[in-house]
């Protein structure tokens, strides 16, 4: 059975996954929320993103756990991430650290034999590459952590619509957490 393709992300409640200029200091990211993220990424086979959510993570996580500051959850997070394997899709990016794969563009059938694979399923960080997984049916999976504030501007978890081919999915899961965050996990249909 192949893995599944699980696109996680935070979200504001009016729909944002980041601020006009970036900023994710809105996410409510406490020890509760950041030990679930752990338990869920800790079982992943890899992370997939995109060339700026890779460069973000790679400014901070490989040597969070450094700082005494960034104990915990914070710690365990650098290591999980270091340690796994990540492929970052990218047309500029020409190599990368941490056990990183650079992939030029989404191919439907490299990621499908991606999916193929023996290993923890996958996990897809990053909003314009989901889209751009959307596209092609790619994602199984989606979870979704919405976040009490509403934003009023920035970047839109999804693109306009229209641009989207339409995906029936189904609730599997919801979650409240004690910071008010609520994980809304559902999966993509069967194809009839």
């Amino acid at each position: 059975m192949p893995r599944k393709l699980v696109f996680m992300s935070s979200v504001s409640l009016d729909g944002y996954f980041e601020g006009p200029d970036r900023e994710i200091d809105w996410h409510r990211v406490d020890d509760e929320l950041h030990h679930h993220f752990n338990q869920e990424l800790a079982a992943m086979g890899a992370f997939l993103s995109g060339r700026v959510t890779h460069q973000l993570m790679e400014e901070f996580w490989p040597t969070a756990d450094q700082d005494p500051a960034n104990a915990g959850p914070m710690a365990e997070f650098a290591a999980i991430w270091r340690n796994m394997p990540k492929y970052v899709y990218s047309r500029t990016l020409k190599s990368a650290g941490w056990n990183t794969t650079v992939v030029g563009e989404v191919v439907p059938d490299e990621v499908r034999a991606l999916k193929d694979r023996p290993g923890g399923d996958l996990v897809l960080g990053g909003a314009r590459l989901a889209a751009e997984f959307l596209r092609h049916g790619l994602v199984d999976e989606f979870r979704l952590y919405v976040h009490p504030v509403v934003l009023g501007a920035g970047h839109l978890l999804f693109p306009p619509s229209g641009t989207l081919p339409q995906t029936p999915l189904h609730l599997v899961e919801s979650r409240t957490f004690g910071n008010g965050v609520v994980l809304l996990r559902h999966r993509t249909e069967p194809a009839a």
